[in-house]
């Protein structure tokens, strides 16, 4: 599926995505979201790192779950010039307590919860549900956004290798 479609499915049901489309070569636009200690985080405050972001539905479902938990464990392979960041609409109390269970200690989690900032700028928020389509960005050091994928069904994982691959390709 082409990311210019705006669509995507849930269980093969057709969701309507909103917010703008971006480009690779272009600029990756910033974002506001909270962080677990609920401090506002800005994207624009994290240049000089090669960022891995990954937009989840909900990280209390399966599949968010072992996507979250998949780039916790490369992480730790890829260094320290490569930032994972996942976010998701959930509460930032929740994902806290979902961090300390799964133990999660490499990946930021990120909450859009409060203004939708990256679900309306990266254009992954559903308009059904309000919750961020399944997507993987990876911005430069320079703040250029360089790869996305974003997932046709939203119940399916990404393309693990093909987002490892281009941030590798970036070190």
């Amino acid at each position: 599926m082409s990311y210019q479609n705006r669509t995507v499915t849930l269980n093969g049901n057709k969701q309507i995505l909103t917010g703008n489309v971006v480009k690779e070569g272009n600029a990756a636009p910033d974002f506001k979201a909270v962080e677990l200690d609920m401090r506002q985080f800005e994207f624009s405050k994290t240049s000089g790192k090669i960022r891995i972001i990954s937009a989840v539905t909900s990280l209390d479902t399966a599949v968010c779950d072992r996507e979250t938990r998949r780039f916790n464990e490369e992480a730790a392979k890829l260094g320290a010039d490569v930032e994972i960041i996942t976010i998701s609409m959930d509460l930032p109390f929740a994902q806290r307590r979902w961090c300390g269970a799964a133990g999660i200690d490499k990946v930021k989690v990120l909450s859009d919860y409060r203004d939708r900032s990256f679900g309306h700028a990266y254009g992954v928020l559903v308009e059904e549900s309000k919750l961020l389509a399944r997507a993987v960005f990876i911005v430069d050091r320079n703040g250029i956004l360089r790869y996305l994928q974003l997932v046709d069904d939203i119940s399916h994982e990404p393309d693990y290798q093909s987002v490892l691959q281009a941030a590798k390709a970036l070190l």
